[in-house]
């Protein structure tokens, strides 16, 4: 009596079981019908037959290798179970008959494989043949309905909704929607990127809020997700071009921080910076060569740690991180403000955010305007594309250049029209901390610390000869800049105009918001409704482009 094992498969795993149950019944026919001996069964539940990757069909061929002596046939229900690609059922076809003496036989088509016989070769091939082309014309609709639900119905059609979204509703009702919980995470993950938090802290902190999204990349993936921006990804499809269409989903991100951040992500990696609350200014410090001061502890001879800033060249700064702190604080203590100067501040502030927003509304009907205009462009270039007056090169081209303007326009008018009168109103709140700089930096974690370095001496804090200089220093910080040099806490040597002056009023006043705002971002705020942080106020106050 011959022997036979048998192969069954479904595709998906949303498929009936009686799928499998089907098969197993012509098989099973087949087998009494040919006094045929069963040996084994393998079945492979939700697997594609594009490849042979599949678990069971992997059992199987290992299965063959041991036992092929005793096998005289493969049985598959039809061949398209087997592979739907045709060139490596052939191999495959050919490797069991050749070299395991092994026939495939396609009970419901009535074909038993065999090579050596051109009918039975031919009529094979040309099943397998029929069963990949119903695969590729299967995945061209699969793809033409893809790029339809994205490209024109700004749907978004993966089965999991992006982490700070959740979906609702069925097929093609089926929507994206903000989920404020983790939405608040994704804002401060961008939030912190743009103040150049070390990705590992900010990975830190967002696992800490609730940031559940595994992998070592979760993090930069949602940096690189046009999706938290209202867009959608979408590729190229047959003659339709590829690119960043809009989504009908809310954002998360606004498309000018979403545009910031792509942009810095581009730039070469930097070194790592590791944070150490002890030297909190190790990177940011840098030494009169112009190298940034390392720091790390030293064992003394009682066998306590000391912590030193130091440069990479030996005979150049050795810093005591304790004198190099208390320098700072007293330096920090000299920056604060009087409240007659406070006060003076959020007067200037209040009139200079009215005439921030009065311009702002006259910018957003120019970008109105001009959106008209490059719209009214693109559908000219969709009409000569339809009526074969331009190439396919052509088209795409002009339609990448004028979908880029688009989004522009429509990123610079929904920051233009953002209520600058509710960032004023979370820095009034925190403006009396200028009257105390020395607690403002005290109070801050490490990251803050650093930033309040960076902002208020623009990156040019140096340590050369016992004493903190610089050539550039936030104006309104710097009036006590003769008694810091007197006490020997910091030289300010001014090299350059400093264009963060505090004005009253005027065009200028634009700046007003930011400059204050960017030194009371050390106060922890949280996020408001509009998402807006101290920090973003100050690196992104002025609302023009």
């Amino acid at each position: 009596m011959k022997r036979a094992i048998r192969y069954l498969r479904f595709s998906q795993l949303g498929q009936s079981n009686g799928s499998i149950e089907r098969q197993e019944l012509y098989t099973d026919q087949w087998i009494k019908f040919n006094n045929i001996d069963l040996v084994d069964t393998f079945i492979d539940r939700g697997k594609s037959a594009r490849t042979f990757d599949r678990p069971d069909f992997i059992k199987l061929q290992e299965f063959i290798s041991r036992h092929y002596k005793v096998v005289d046939y493969l049985l598959v229900d039809q061949l398209d179970r087997f592979s739907r690609d045709a060139g490596e059922a052939m191999s495959m076809v050919k490797k069991l008959q050749r070299k395991y003496n092994i026939q495939v036989v396609s009970v419901t088509e009535g074909i038993t494989f065999d090579y050596d016989t051109p009918g039975s070769f031919f009529r094979a091939g040309l099943q397998l043949l029929l069963a990949e082309e119903d695969n590729i014309n299967r995945s061209i609709k699969v793809k033409g309905g893809i790029y339809t639900a994205k490209a024109k119905e700004g749907r978004f059609v993966f089965k999991n909704a992006p982490f700070g979204y959740r979906k609702e509703g069925e097929r093609k009702d089926r929507r994206l929607l903000v989920d404020e919980t983790q939405a608040k995470i994704v804002r401060f993950i961008y939030d912190a990127y743009l103040r150049d938090v070390p990705l590992y802290k900010i990975k830190e902190k967002a696992h800490e809020l609730g940031f559940c999204t595994k992998g070592n990349m979760a993090v930069e993936r949602v940096l690189s997700n046009p999706v938290y921006a209202g867009l959608l990804h979408v590729d190229a499809y047959k003659e339709y071009p590829g690119g960043l269409f809009p989504a009908i989903h809310e954002p998360i991100i606004d498309m000018t921080t979403w545009q910031m951040v792509q942009s810095k992500m581009k730039k070469p990696e930097k070194v790592r910076a590791v944070l150490d609350d002890e030297i909190p200014l190790r990177g940011v410090l840098k030494c009169h060569c112009g190298n940034p001061l390392s720091g790390a502890p030293s064992r003394g001879k009682s066998g306590k740690y000391f912590y030193y800033y130091k440069c990479r060249f030996s005979k150049h700064n050795n810093i005591s991180a304790i004198k190099a702190n208390d320098q700072f604080l007293g330096a920090c203590e000299l920056m604060s403000l009087s409240e007659n100067k406070v006060q003076e501040i959020r007067n200037g502030c209040k009139s200079a955010i009215q005439v921030e927003m009065e311009g702002n509304r006259k910018k957003i009907g120019e970008k109105k305007q001009q959106l008209a205009e490059v719209e009214e462009k693109l559908f000219a270039v969709e009409e000569k594309w339809i009526k074969n007056e331009i190439n396919r090169d052509t088209y795409d081209r002009w339609y990448s250049t004028y979908n880029s303007s688009i989004l522009t326009f429509k990123g610079a008018i929904d920051r233009l029209s953002k209520d600058q009168s509710e960032a004023f109103g979370i820095l009034n709140k925190h403006l009396n901390l200028l009257t105390d700089m020395r607690y403002v930096y005290t109070s801050a974690d490490t990251i803050k610390k650093r930033e309040f370095v960076s902002m208020v001496f623009d990156n040019n804090l140096y340590y050369q000869d016992g004493i903190y200089r610089t050539p550039t220093m936030m104006d309104m910080l710097s009036h006590n800049s003769l008694l810091m040099k007197e006490k020997g806490y910091l030289i300010y040597e001014k090299k350059r105009d400093n264009l963060a002056i505090i004005p009253s009023s005027g065009e200028t006043g634009i700046r007003t918001l930011g400059t204050v705002a960017r030194t009371t971002v050390f106060e922890t705020v949280p996020f408001n409704h509009s998402g807006i942080s101290p920090s973003k106020i100050g690196t992104n106050v002025s609302l023009s482009d």
